[in-house]
């Protein structure tokens, strides 16, 4: 370890001169920097999805390789390890719990398969969140060892930028560090927006950066927003037992076809979520018997209104977590209204070295997948040789709610605002899983619709799948759109017989002629 006098800026703005020691095999960081010889090839700022993708990409190519990543703990306290938000706070145990919900409905079902269940089952939320934790907890560990065999250098520090070479962080024990290397891709993602405007919001409410690691039951539980984070939420909470409650304030999932948003709403409010629709609320208030008192404004009339909750679960947008960079440093440039960084179609900031990935990026799908492809496409330019650019267009995604919804491609809505109304052709149809037949469960939501261009051949611009496994099915399908499948070649794919995929190469009806949608099956 070496030592050596650096500067650095202390309270107030003045600088103070301290003694540091620097890691870095026998040279400083610093003093490594100013020779022209750095610590590191490529020093990822994030250990998410998307920045670990870069980091072990990078060390299969060769490359000197190191990560930096923190997790500044939740308002509630609430922090976790390696992996990024969809390992510990998103995808992974969102997916988990509607899991748990779903089985619910399937010991609801197994009596009309013969199965003698008894009826209610109760739900044990402790265990359900200490199998996920547990399992949260192990791919942590995974994602440590598998840096570690790719002599990936992991820092737990927070980084904030020195120059446009260079990062400063502090670790556990005070120490400061200072990496230096030649190229920086900055993936540190978002963070669950609070609206500190509202009193008591932050006080006493949480967000889906807690949720997932509440040790007891939420209990009875309002959720603020109409985003997917919210309505996969209330969807699981629903389905496990609790009294749920969504308010939103203006449309559901934004940015999506409304038309399928509208049957996801329809589905949960059939099925037990309760909904208050155009009220947004003012204040959270404490009771002293500990549970919370939620006042808001129904935004048409003016009414205040309250209601009591035990947990108050906000799911209102996230925030890129660029904050303590200080970006304006290193000269990167982010965009003055959503503070996320501006990128060309290289992943390029404004610095040429710096790049950006994921959800911290203006304009770039907020999606696990993309990040992690863009980060392995940038990281094949960077040392690789290729040239190959990432494509944003046609990244399938799916809404785990009750229903799930899958999408891949344009919404109804912005084929009609790209090509005219006279121009798209919206083939559609109901249809009842043969699961539910049994059962008898309601199947009036289950529904596809392939959004085309009207002139041959029909280029099918977007396919909309709302009914179980809608991720599954909508993968397959994504593979066609992307290479560009037109209607006439999904008619002419056969089906596998009995499943829900099979709807989707029976679309014969058009919304145009009016004729029922409603598919009888076989």
């Amino acid at each position: 370890m070496a030592a050596m006098a650096v500067a650095l800026r202390g309270l107030g703005g003045r600088f103070r001169w301290r003694t540091q020691a620097v890691a870095g095999g026998g040279r400083g960081a610093a003093r490594g920097a100013a020779a022209g010889q750095r610590d590191y090839d490529l020093l990822v700022i994030g250990g998410g999805s998307g920045g670990l993708a870069c980091a072990k990409e990078a060390a299969q190519l060769g490359r000197k390789v190191a990560v930096v990543d923190y997790v500044e703990p939740s308002p509630q306290g609430t922090r976790w390890g390696l992996g990024g938000t969809c390992v510990n706070v998103g995808c992974i145990p969102k997916k988990l719990m509607h899991q748990a919900a779903l089985l619910g409905g399937l010991i609801q079902d197994a009596p009309h398969y013969g199965w003698e269940v008894a009826q209610p089952v109760p739900h044990d939320w402790r265990k359900m969140a200490e199998a996920v934790q547990n399992h949260v907890k192990s791919l942590n560990w995974g994602h440590r060892v598998q840096l570690q065999d790719r002599k990936v250098k992991y820092f737990n520090i927070k980084a904030s930028f020195v120059d446009e070479h260079t990062v400063c962080g502090v670790a556990k024990g005070g120490k400061e560090i200072l990496l230096s290397a030649d190229h920086i891709i900055i993936a540190t993602g978002g963070r669950p927006r609070y609206p500190t405007h509202i009193e008591g919001a932050l006080e006493y409410g949480i967000t889906s950066d807690d949720i997932f690691w509440l040790k007891e039951s939420p209990g009875k539980t309002l959720v603020v927003g109409a985003s997917y984070v919210a309505l996969e939420c209330a969807g699981f909470l629903t389905g496990i037992g609790l009294d749920t409650t969504v308010m939103i304030r203006s449309i559901p999932l934004r940015g999506f076809d409304q038309q399928m948003s509208s049957m996801v709403i329809e589905h949960m409010a059939s099925h037990g979520t309760q909904f208050l629709r155009g009220c947004a609320p003012s204040r959270v208030r404490k009771l002293p018997d500990g549970h919370l008192q939620v006042t808001w404004e129904d935004c048409t009339t003016g009414k205040e209104d309250t209601g009591t909750f035990d947990t108050v679960l906000w799911a209102i947008g996230r925030v890129p977590d660029t904050r303590s960079l200080n970006l304006e440093k290193a000269g990167v440039d982010t965009s003055p209204d959503t503070q996320k960084i501006l990128v060309d179609s290289r992943e390029g900031t404004s610095v040429p070295h710096i790049y950006a990935i994921g959800d911290v990026v203006e304009g770039r799908p907020e999606l696990t997948p993309t990040a992690i492809m863009a980060g392995r496409l940038l990281v094949q330019r960077l040392f690789g040789g290729s040239s190959d650019l990432m494509d944003y267009d046609n990244v399938p995604t799916t809404v785990f709610t009750p229903l799930e919804y899958g999408c891949v491609g344009l919404s109804e809505e912005e084929a009609v605002a790209r090509h005219g109304q006279e121009h798209v052709e919206v083939y559609h149809a109901h249809y009842k899983p043969l699961e539910f037949t049994v059962a008898g469960r309601d199947a009036s939501q289950c529904y596809v619709k392939m959004v085309c261009l009207r002139e041959p051949p029909q280029l099918v611009l977007g396919l909309h799948f709302l009914g179980p496994n809608a991720g599954e099915v909508t993968q397959g399908f994504a593979l066609g759109i992307k290479c560009g499948a037109s209607y006439a070649q999904v008619m002419r794919t056969v089906g596998i017989h009995p499943t829900c995929s099979e709807e989707v190469v029976k679309l014969r009806i058009s919304k145009r002629s009016g004729l029922d949608p409603t598919v009888t099956g076989c």
